[in-house]
């Protein structure tokens, strides 16, 4: 019977200086029950020997031989990530809705009774004649009429919460803020005699 000679037997008396390429062709020859199996990973082992240096085949080595010990197989699939990964994002969830603070109403325009003039977060606007100050700083209509809009002297009432909070320090200056005023249709001179008494 025809015997064919052992490639890694001459590998072996041909490389005696890459002791660890050595080993781990002897674990492969040794542990592999396929001789081709061994021949081919010898094979691809000696290619890789001119690119990666000594510690490198020492890892991979050792993780080859502990793989043969566990009775692996020698091909493992690898599952990759089926799905892309989302990018990051700057503008996330739970942030409130702006608010849209300022004037709703512009200087000219007939409004109704009840209407919001402006909305604010600090004292930006003052009531005037037929104005009503919110409990959040809403201005509004308490009368139909045309709205007036004038810059003013300020003479704010000192004891009011909001005037302290936003001119605390400036009693002695003259504040000069934008006053919302309603200025009332004038009335229908048309009556009918319901009664007389």
């Amino acid at each position: 019977m025809f015997k064919r000679a052992n490639p890694i037997k001459k590998s072996l008396c041909a490389n005696r200086k890459k002791e660890p390429l050595l080993a781990l062709k002897r674990s492969v020859w040794q542990q592999s029950p396929l001789s081709k199996v061994a021949t081919l990973h010898c094979s691809c082992i000696n290619s890789l020997i001119k690119i990666v240096n000594k510690n490198v085949i020492n890892n991979i080595a050792k993780a080859f031989s502990e793989c043969l010990k566990a009775d692996q197989p020698l091909l493992t699939t690898i599952r990759n990530a089926s799905k892309k990964t989302g990018g990051s994002t700057r503008n996330k969830k739970g942030h409130p809705r702006p608010k849209h603070r300022g004037w709703r109403v512009l200087d000219g325009h007939y409004v109704s009774h009840g209407t919001i003039l402006a909305t604010q977060l600090t004292t930006r606007f003052h009531p005037g004649l037929n104005v009503g100050f919110g409990r959040n700083g809403t201005l509004f209509a308490m009368e139909h009429g045309k709205v007036i809009v004038s810059c003013e002297p300020l003479d704010p009432n000192w004891e009011h919460t909001w005037v302290q909070r936003n001119y605390a320090g400036r009693q002695d200056q003259t504040i000069y803020k934008k006053f919302f005023n309603v200025i009332p249709e004038k009335q229908h001179q048309r009556f009918r005699l319901v009664e007389e008494i």
